[in-house]
């Protein structure tokens, strides 16, 4: 159940509704029960003779009975009120002492007031109250109707004061139920912020160090294929190469890799080093010729006026990095690429495409038919992060892949807000 916002309409909503009923007679309502009883016994022996003659057996039995429903006062309140109703009536009647039966009737009252509703509660008041005038009235005592009206005020006093405790419990229990679905929610928020930060832990080390661990395999691969392919005439300049490449990417990667952990270490992104954008750009497309990628790079000066957000530049520099990382992988290292960064409107268009295998053995290991990854997963989890859509997928007609996404220059509150990570979340 639902319960609104503010604890006091709670408390009149609740209050117009009856309380669970049905509960098992217990230890409790048992003593309560001989506790009223034996009460009602010393009122009777201790009575003045001006307050009603001495109990006959039929008496002795009504006022015994009044006494004993009260063990159903929480399973049946206004049943029991209606049953002790029933025994005191005849036990007036008879002119037994008249004080005994009033702690019994009180007791229900309160109960019945406390398990509610009220409108139950003042008509069965209401009830009671012209009962006894109609039975004075016409016993020819409307001398005594006065003293009965003013002796009446306990009765009310009574429903008022059970009406004002379950108005208290109600209220109470509007807090406290207020206050679980309020942790409830601060834990479900905590576990889905923890699961989103974990989800971009997980991007942010797959964009790092698969694009990485792809160049160093396809430049390591180069280097072993010039040592073995004619040890006789062998090109060490091309060798040198090869590994100042490895050497070069492997400095990158321990870079933003150390980046990365200072700021889970951190728990916040003071002082690191801004987020890659477009101005990185062209070292990515570095990077990718150095393994022997065939990499054409454009960035509009439309895209450099449009200042996309940071975290737009970022999700475009990812997203670069993952379809090259893709193309040197899976279509091997002689891949030629095609990277293009415009402006259209306010957003931006990021389109990479590449011819696929060039016929050529593909690099061990980096051939087309290697197990596939979470490279367009992440792709799009980073388009959707800033409010952009990513679409990828086989060129047609003709080989190759491309992808092509469109991401808002300006992200939405709304966008950033759904995906922001708490304090340490990495971008």
């Amino acid at each position: 159940m639902q319960l609104p916002r503010n604890p006091v309409k709670a408390l009149v909503l609740r209050s117009l509704r009856p309380q669970r009923r049905g509960a098992p007679v217990g230890r409790r309502d048992v003593l309560l029960a001989v506790a009223v009883c034996a009460l009602q016994t010393v009122m009777v022996l201790s009575a003045s003779p001006g307050n009603g003659r001495f109990p006959t057996l039929f008496g002795w039995t009504l006022l015994t009975c009044s006494g004993a429903l009260l063990v159903l006062r929480r399973r049946a309140p206004w049943l029991t009120v209606l049953g002790i109703v029933v025994c005191v009536g005849p036990y007036h009647a008879q002119d037994f002492s008249h004080l005994a039966a009033v702690p019994g009737a009180l007791v229900a009252l309160y109960s019945m007031a406390v398990a509610g509703p009220p409108l139950r509660s003042l008509a069965t008041l209401c009830g009671i109250v012209g009962i006894m005038v109609t039975v004075m009235s016409s016993a020819g005592k409307t001398h005594e109707l006065s003293d009965m009206l003013r002796s009446s005020g306990w009765i009310v006093v009574c429903v008022l004061f059970g009406e004002t405790v379950r108005l208290h419990r109600n209220y109470l229990a509007a807090v406290v139920e207020r206050a679980e679905r309020a942790e409830r929610t601060r834990e479900e928020e905590a576990a889905r912020r923890v699961a989103q930060e974990r989800l971009r832990i997980a991007r942010d080390l797959h964009d790092l160090l698969a694009h990485s661990i792809t160049l160093i395999g396809v430049q390591t691969s180069v280097a072993a294929h010039v040592l073995v392919a004619d040890p006789e005439r062998l090109d060490r300049e091309a060798v040198a190469k090869a590994l100042e490449s490895i050497s070069e990417t492997c400095r990158g990667a321990r870079a933003e890799l150390r980046t990365t952990l200072e700021v889970l270490r951190a728990g916040d992104a003071e002082g690191m080093e801004p987020l890659p954008g477009l101005s990185g750009l062209p070292d990515l497309a570095r990077s990718a010729c150095d393994a022997g990628a065939h990499v054409e790079l454009s960035v509009g000066e439309s895209a450099h006026a449009l200042e996309p957000a940071p975290a737009v530049g970022a999700a475009a520099y990812r997203i670069v990095q993952e379809a090259l990382t893709n193309a040197v992988r899976h279509a091997g290292p002689a891949v030629r690429v095609r990277a293009v960064v415009e402006a259209v409107g306010e957003a931006l268009r990021v389109s990479v495409v590449d011819d696929g295998p060039d016929g050529a053995a593909p690099a061990p290991g980096e051939g087309a038919g290697g197990p596939g990854g979470f490279g367009i997963a992440g792709m799009r989890e980073r388009a959707r992060s800033v409010g952009g859509t990513v679409e990828a997928g086989p060129r047609a007609p003709g080989p190759g892949f491309a992808v092509t996404a469109l991401l808002p220059a300006r992200p939405s509150t709304s966008a950033l807000a759904s995906s922001a990570a708490p304090r340490g979340a990495l971008s």
